[in-house]
């Protein structure tokens, strides 16, 4: 069986207002249900420029998940206070 996929979202918020906390509450809320093979690893937070910061999220999920990672671009961008997402890096996990 193949093993799990690492996808790492960059989430840039709309502006230097956003409440960090309230925006990774509204991420971990917008993970699709489920499926146990898919969820937030760690949400860390990184100093963009001029006190704006970005938020990094590591996702794990099925090596065969329907959509790949576009399911969870669009869920995360329907956010409240999300302005950009990126995926950064998809790679498979070591079994």
């Amino acid at each position: 069986m193949p093993n799990n996929v690492l996808a790492i979202f960059r989430i840039l918020p709309e502006d230097d207002q956003v409440d960090l906390e309230s925006l990774k509450r509204g991420i971990r809320e917008a993970i699709p249900k489920g499926n146990e093979n898919l969820y937030i690893h760690k949400i860390t937070e990184e100093e963009l420029a001029f006190g704006i910061k970005v938020l990094r999220v590591f996702i794990v999920m099925p090596p065969f998940f329907e959509g790949g990672t576009q399911p969870l671009e669009e869920a995360f961008s329907k956010v409240k206070g999300v302005g950009q997402v990126d995926v950064e890096i998809v790679q498979t996990l070591p079994g």
